[in-house]
């Protein structure tokens, strides 16, 4: 896949559904898919693999589909990894230079980054992202981008995302296994963040909250930096799970009746409505109303948004959040589900669709918020060529700089070299001038 053309693949691993899309930049500058496939995911629980042969199954399927739509043969994906073991520190970092008078370059940026991935973690993790949040040059603080200032001392605060090797091991074999190459692991709310946030929204302060199958995942931003990340271990499918058990109906009945019958607010179902649901195997049918159906969900959901709530505390930043949070992923689809968020938080709520950074003509069916991780994998691989790229021209630059200096400095002696060779002549002739009458002396 050749970078110039700025084609990215991505697989999105969920608990629910795994999908894997192939996209491009398009002269406008927004992402044109072309080729998506999702397939339904057995062997996740909780945004962890636990089933290789089920997941390599559903890739195969996924990947295989998504080349046949772009007619594009991609060998290597960018890959979302979440789930419980996901956690993150806040650290600084700190590099002295030789001059005052020398600028600081790129390099010096990655010497940081580079030092902060050999920071102790427990045994069994890996620093999966290493995120600079601001730097200060010689105790100037707040510096968000110190390339070209002079300094001796240069330091940053790091956010850095730390998760288990081995969950991130089963996702590599997975893709492996299907004859693919992980070109980056990508912290899946990190990605949602690409997908549906505003530069705005992460100058003012958000919270992201994207609630999928397994996982609800948490990123919040403020004064454009990320600020917390989180993966908390349970989202749509804990609902499911109640339904099914409080009316005692199967797991894909209850699913159904989530998605077309249900609210996040029991006191706006209709009291009057009920839904009747095929007995099992022969047996009597059951009838079910709303509002005992949108209680089950509601109380459910505000845990997860108690837990949504601690996470943002957790921040620092709860009070800071001018733009409030955005919910994503198929669990925002709850009908009444911002106005419960918006209830319990006491903060602005809206429904985030990648719509925005997708092209004007793409189907109605990606522009959905189950696809946000999906459609911000591709995004964050297109960042990561584009930044690869200007690494490249960059060291192209200086490798050209390097060789003008050279053939500069060789001019210069070269230049030396002449007028010391005149002065020695000219002293000669000065010298033998004085021997010897001026008529004598030819040269």
């Amino acid at each position: 896949m050749a970078t110039n053309e700025k084609i990215v693949a991505a697989v999105d691993i969920g608990t629910t559904k795994i999908v894997s899309l192939v996209g491009r930049l398009n002269d406008q500058g927004k992402l044109e898919v072309l080729g998506i496939s999702q397939t339904p995911s057995k062997g996740v629980k909780r945004g962890v693999v636990l089933n290789i042969e089920e997941t390599v199954n559903a890739i195969q399927t996924t990947s295989s589909e998504a080349i046949k739509q772009s007619d594009i043969k991609f060998n290597e994906v960018f890959v979302g990894i979440a789930g419980q073991h996901i956690k993150s520190v806040r650290n600084r970092g700190y590099i002295n230079r030789d001059a005052y008078d020398d600028e600081i370059t790129r390099d010096d940026l990655q010497n940081l980054i580079n030092d902060m991935y050999k920071i102790p973690v427990d045994v069994g993790e890996e620093i999966i992202h290493v995120l600079p949040q601001s730097y200060i040059v010689d105790n100037e603080t707040g510096v968000k981008n110190p390339v070209g200032m002079f300094g001796k001392r240069l330091e940053a605060n790091f956010h850095i995302v730390i998760g288990q090797i081995s969950s991130a091991r089963n996702i590599e074999k997975c893709i492996n296994r299907v004859g693919l190459d992980v070109k980056q692991l990508i912290l899946e709310p990190l990605a949602s963040s690409a997908a549906v946030l505003t530069d705005d929204e992460k100058e003012a302060g958000v919270a992201l909250v994207d609630i999928g199958g397994g996982t609800t995942d948490v990123a919040v931003y403020y004064d454009d930096v990320i600020r917390h990340t989180a993966v908390i271990p349970f989202g749509g499918n804990v609902i499911t799970r109640d339904i099914k058990e409080g009316c005692a109906i199967l797991q894909r009945q209850a699913e159904s009746l989530k998605v077309q019958f249900g609210s996040a607010l029991g006191d706006l179902a209709q009291e009057d409505k009920v839904v009747t649901i095929p007995g099992i195997s022969g047996r009597d049918p059951k009838e079910i109303s709303f509002r005992s159906l949108a209680y089950i969900i509601q109380s459910r959901m505000e845990e997860i948004i108690d837990a949504v709530t601690y996470e943002i505390e957790n921040s620092g930043f709860m009070d800071k959040l001018s733009a409030g949070i955005v919910l994503t992923g198929g669990g925002s689809m709850l009908k009444h589900l911002n106005q419960l968020v918006k209830f319990k938080t006491g903060m602005d709520v809206r429904i985030g669709f990648p719509g925005d950074m997708l092209a004007a003509d793409t189907p109605d069916e990606i522009n959905q918020p189950m696809f946000s991780t999906s459609v911000g994998l591709l995004l964050k691989g297109l960042e990561y060529y584009e930044e690869k790229q200007e690494e490249m021209v960059l060291e192209e630059k200086e490798e050209i700089k390097a060789a003008v200096e050279t053939e500069v400095g060789e001019e210069e002696r070269r230049g030396r070299r002449g007028l010391r060779k005149g002065k020695i002549l000219e002293n000669l002739k000065n010298t033998l001038s004085d021997i010897f009458d001026e008529s004598d002396v030819k040269m």
